[in-house]
């Protein structure tokens, strides 16, 4: 009984964190820009990533978030950080 609760709270404590630390879409945006800028130099001299960032759209579940360009998921974030995929 005991071992229950102790995992019930510490589930109920995992998602409220994960609900309070999804991160917002600027924070999306900002880690795309400055993921396409490392990734080539050409590309941030043209502006990619800002152009991308600019198209991207943000989706929340709550708990995670993450954006989409032309259909295709471009980052992904839970408990505060952000991955952009290729």
């Amino acid at each position: 009984m005991l071992k229950t609760v102790k995992t019930f709270i510490a589930v109920a404590i995992a998602i409220a964190l994960a609900f309070a630390l999804n991160p917002p879409a600027e924070k999306h945006r900002d880690k795309i820009k400055t993921t396409i800028a490392e990734r080539s130099q050409i590309e941030r001299v043209l502006g990619i990533g800002h152009l991308t960032s600019f198209v991207s759209q943000y989706h929340s579940l709550g708990v995670a978030s993450y954006t989409t360009v032309s259909d295709k998921i471009a980052s992904v974030g839970v408990f505060g950080m952000v991955f952009v995929l290729d």
